[in-house]
């Protein structure tokens, strides 16, 4: 048993490559033999992880990529608990239908972070997903409960659908942030632009966030501005084309 499981980028898929065996409580249990041996997708063939990457240790939860896996989907997917770290960017579908854990990207991440598979009515249900980089559209699409935080910009869609859960974006957002939302929150730092079913409710200086931004910069030390933590927000209600019980709260400053 090891303290940690690192897979390191040997060769760079020339197709998309779907790797969502990898998720850092399936690693639990496998020596490193059989992680290598775990099944991928390479451009619609069968292959194995370990014909892209080096395996180092075995059977723990704690699991670390390097490497740049933009080409790589799917990492973290149905994950339920452990650690999972990516030095670099990744491809679409990070932690799709997560359930617990956490996911720490110091990259960019695709569309469809912290979404739903194809057809299913509902994407993360727990854990945490930290991008520190941009995201593809869609991200945080009919999430049920969980945490997403995104410290760049974001594409369009994000939080689409969602029927609980946090999103936090600091960077901007594009169009049809929040469009559908059922419940849950989406604070945005950045510019947002916001859907014609949301009305506005207030400006205050929700406690809530304050506790969150805190809990972001001791827990995942991320650059946390002073005036951020303390400072006033819109509150807009929406959707109101759906429940209209979730909430988008954009920081207007100190």
């Amino acid at each position: 048993m090891s303290d940690a499981v690192t897979l390191t980028l040997a060769t760079q898929p020339t197709h998309t490559l779907v790797a969502d065996c990898i998720a850092a409580d399936r690693f639990a249990g496998l020596g490193a033999t059989a992680i290598a041996a775990l099944p991928v997708v390479h451009g619609g063939r069968p292959a194995t992880l370990g014909e892209f990457f080096r395996v180092q240790g075995e059977r723990a939860s704690v699991v670390r990529i390097e490497g740049d896996c933009t080409r790589i989907d799917g990492i973290g997917t149905g994950m339920a608990e452990g650690e999972l770290t990516i030095d670099g960017s990744v491809g679409r579908d990070l932690g799709l239908a997560m359930s617990g854990g956490r996911i720490d990207v110091r990259g960019n991440a695709g569309a469809n972070a912290g979404g739903a598979p194809v057809g299913a009515a509902r994407g993360m249900t727990g854990g945490e997903i930290v991008v520190r980089g941009s995201v593809g559209d869609e991200a945080g699409a009919r999430m049920r409960r969980g945490l997403l935080v995104v410290t760049g910009d974001a594409g369009r869609g994000m939080g689409k659908g969602m029927i609980a859960g946090t999103v936090v974006l600091f960077g901007n957002a594009g169009p049809g942030t929040g469009r559908f939302l059922k419940r849950g929150s989406i604070v945005s730092l950045g510019e947002v632009e916001r859907p014609a079913t949301f009305r506005y409710a207030c400006t205050y200086r929700p406690p809530h966030v304050a506790l969150l931004l805190r809990y972001l910069g001791s827990r995942c030390r991320l650059d946390i501005a002073a005036a951020q933590v303390t400072g006033r927000y819109e509150r807009y209600s929406g959707d109101l084309a759906e429940l209209g019980k979730g909430e988008l709260l954009r920081w207007v400053g100190a």
